[in-house]
């Protein structure tokens, strides 16, 4: 697990935030954990990548604790988000396209749009069973995930090697919320302390391989820190996810196990 030392007045959102708050624990930082398919190799060379549409929600954390997202909170996270992928995916290597839309991907938009479902379902399962500690039988010590055939085609229609996805949500304390959590502090100084939180940014990110249609590797990160509805936050939620693309398993080992050289 990584972390840094960004802080800011955040705390819980919406049903994301309770799956992946259970599975990385949190001090007041940013964190992230990744995992892998055990031979996974980051890309490298003349890849073909398309980084699909960010699924974005940006919103109020009510003082009943409910999250109300707004629609335009979350375009402007989207478009820095898009830009700060831009801008990270460059110095990369590859052939990558950062669709802002699903037309930019080049493929049937229905076919784009019936893929970001499937992969919304098999995120959230990932972050469930992967990372909260319910894990499923057949998985118990492996990563093993995939977008099937949907992806598959996809990789056809569209030529490129790989899709990356991100999800990404981030919230705010409402009015009602800051008052209560002010009257909750008051509370804490004579002894009966219920603190609600205030807004957290979450997300995690997949890479998708299209011609297996496996999921090869997956980042999440949870913070209480920065603002993704500005260029500065989208940049740091990008490089906490992106920055660090870690091999699998198999291949860390067969790193280490090789002989060095003179």
């Amino acid at each position: 697990m990584t972390s840094d030392a960004r802080q800011s007045g955040k705390g819980t959102s919406g049903g994301l935030v309770l799956v992946l708050a259970g599975a990385v624990a949190l001090s007041g930082c940013t964190a992230t954990r990744q995992m892998a398919d055990a031979g996974f190799v980051p890309p490298e060379g003349s890849y073909r990548l398309v980084v699909m549409r960010p699924d974005v929600s940006v919103g109020l954390l009510t003082a009943g604790g409910a999250f109300e997202v707004r629609e335009d909170w979350s375009e402007q996270a989207r478009s820095h988000l898009v830009a700060a992928l831009r801008a990270q995916q460059a110095g990369r290597g590859g052939q990558v396209t950062v669709a802002a839309t699903r037309e930019e991907t080049g493929a049937d938009p229905a076919l784009v749009a019936d893929l970001e479902r499937l992969h919304a379902a098999v995120g959230q399962a990932i972050a469930q069973h992967k990372y909260l500690g319910q894990t499923l039988p057949t998985k118990k010590d492996r990563f093993d995930w995939t977008l099937g055939a949907d992806a598959v085609a996809f990789g056809r229609a569209s030529g490129f090697d790989y899709a990356l996805f991100l999800h990404a949500e981030d919230s705010f304390s409402s009015s009602g919320r800051v008052a209560l959590q002010a009257v909750s502090f008051l509370g804490c100084m004579v002894g009966v302390c219920l603190m609600p939180e205030g807004g957290r940014r979450t997300a995690y990110v997949s890479l998708v391989d299209l011609k297996t249609g496996q999921v090869v590797w997956f980042n999440t990160l949870a913070s209480v820190a920065g603002d993704i509805r500005t260029p500065e936050g989208a940049r740091d939620l990008v490089h906490d996810l992106l920055g660090g693309m870690k091999p699998g398993a198999q291949v860390q080992a067969a790193g280490r196990a090789a002989p060095k050289k003179a």
